[in-house]
């Protein structure tokens, strides 16, 4: 195998805490937010927030250190933060800004996504750790070993799919996996595994659908002059490619342009807008809203 690419360009390291919540709005929210973190000697270094008046909810996203360069301990925050949590019926989650996602990727036959997911964690644009590559091919596995990623072909057909989604679980739950992402993973996950992994598991696909569905959906726009393509990054549930949705990207297309250029501008917003939604998601930038999200950026 190759040395691992070094990061040049890595980003800086985020520190101290990102906080984030959702709970029905009402006022006093942000009152007790910041007195608890006034009680513990917190500074907010970063804060979004919104209020969704349809669902009457109130979603928040914050980043604090402490104030005095002093330790704080996150299991305590937590637990110190229960009672204010259950007086305003709040979900929410606590982490360390540093903490990075464990990500498993999946694909296929096509490496545009894969590729750039490996460069981008490789030199420190998105802050996670990729523990594995999944494919139901062996043909990228090239890719994977000049990362220094562990490459796994699980083959999948209707006769095996069952025995494969097993070992995939098997894989997420050994390598503690907090994200998997489908990165054109030509393959459609059973409504069991799409249950096992809600909120977990992030899908690109062309925002073509449904107008071009099926097999060389570029080919097909190209075909009827469309003028506008794109792709949509969301989360994966069983109702296919209609989970919510994290990010889209589109590209204005001219009628000089060949099938091949539409096909390789597409795929440039296929990478855009999931290397966007993997870098949100890991982030804790992105909260569900019912069938919709609200996403900080």
């Amino acid at each position: 195998m190759n040395d691992p690419i070094p990061s040049r360009y890595a980003t800086r390291t985020p520190t101290g805490y990102i906080f984030t919540l959702s709970c029905p709005d009402r006022p006093g929210i942000v009152f007790a937010l910041a007195q608890f973190l006034l009680d513990h000697e917190c500074t907010i270094v970063e804060c979004q927030q919104f209020v969704d008046p349809d669902a009457e909810k109130f979603f928040i996203r914050l980043q604090f250190e402490a104030a005095y360069d002093t330790s704080l301990d996150l299991a305590v925050l937590s637990a110190d933060f229960d009672t204010v949590a259950a007086r305003f019926g709040m979900s929410w989650h606590m982490s360390y800004a540093s903490d990075k996602h464990r990500v498993l990727i999946m694909a296929s036959k096509y490496g545009h996504c894969l590729n750039d997911l490996l460069f981008r964690a490789a030199n420190g644009a998105l802050n996670i750790d990729i523990v594995a590559v999944v494919c139901n091919h062996p043909d990228l596995g090239w890719m994977a070993d000049n990362y220094n990623i562990p490459f796994h072909h699980i083959a999948v057909s209707p006769d095996t799919k069952s025995a494969a989604e097993d070992r995939l679980c098997e894989l997420v739950d050994t390598l503690q996996v907090d994200l998997t992402v489908l990165a054109r993973y030509m393959q459609i996950l059973s409504p069991e595994l799409c249950k096992q992994l809600e909120g977990k598991a992030i899908n690109i696909h062309h925002s073509m659908l449904p107008s071009f569905k099926g097999a060389r959906p570029y080919h097909q726009a190209h075909s009827r002059g469309v003028k506008l393509i794109g792709a949509t990054a969301h989360y994966v549930t069983e109702d296919l490619d209609e989970g919510p949705i994290i990010e889209q990207e589109v590209a204005r297309v001219d009628h000089s342009m060949s099938a091949a250029d539409v096909t390789m501008l597409g795929r440039d917003t296929e990478c855009m807008a999931l290397s966007r939604a993997v870098r949100w998601h890991t982030e804790n930038r992105v909260l569900l809203d019912g069938h919709r999200t609200v996403v900080f950026p």
